[in-house]
């Protein structure tokens, strides 16, 4: 299946909830069955050289299961430490790039994250609580994926580095590229 008709099935599997809402950013109320991922609004200013689009989303357009995102990420440009209380799956659409996992939720710090190669056509999770990044490690070629949340609206905690305790990881929600449309929904869950 071409990365073309991925994106395209994975935006109309998830975009039913409404046909007759009007797409723009803040569509709480849902979103057209079938959109042009070209004519979306794309949010490039929050983290340098990262480029995010909500396909589908919680806040955004009101999902109450899963979030599709396009990300388009730099050459040497990743995503910071993190992590989060839901899953998160990868389809990996071009360009290269390495995934660091720290799978040590059950210690104290996220500790030394195993290395794992990402490419073209690759696919990767993330399990809950898993402190990770995503680092574009190739100097010519953007790297570009689709996610696949579950859980959302996600609530994300950023580490400064792989020691720092999981107690002192700072907080953000609503996401960056969410804050426009925060105020348009109901507070969600906290189940961090």
């Amino acid at each position: 299946m071409g990365c073309e008709m991925l994106i395209l099935f994975a935006a109309l599997l998830f975009s039913a909830a409404s046909a007759a809402a009007d797409g723009s950013l803040c569509a709480t109320d849902g979103i057209p069955i079938v959109r042009n991922i070209s004519e979306i609004t794309q949010d490039s200013s929050t983290i340098l050289g990262l480029s995010h689009i909500t396909v589908a989303g919680a806040v955004a357009h009101g999902f109450k299961e899963v979030e599709i995102w396009l990300e388009t990420v730099a050459p040497g440009v990743g995503t910071p430490i993190h992590r989060h209380s839901c899953e998160e799956v990868f389809v990996v659409l071009k360009g290269s790039g390495t995934l660091y996992l720290a799978s040590n939720s059950h210690l104290k710090y996220p500790g030394t994250p195993q290395e794992f190669p990402i490419f073209a056509n690759s696919t990767f999770h993330i399990p809950v609580n898993d402190v990770h990044r995503v680092w574009n490690t190739n100097e010519h070629e953007d790297l570009q994926f689709l996610v696949v949340i579950s859980r959302p609206p996600m609530k994300v905690f950023i580490y400064d580095d792989w020691s720092m305790p999981h107690s002192a990881a700072k907080l953000k929600f609503p996401l960056f590229w969410d804050e426009k449309c925060y105020h348009q929904t109901p507070p969600a869950k906290d189940e961090l």
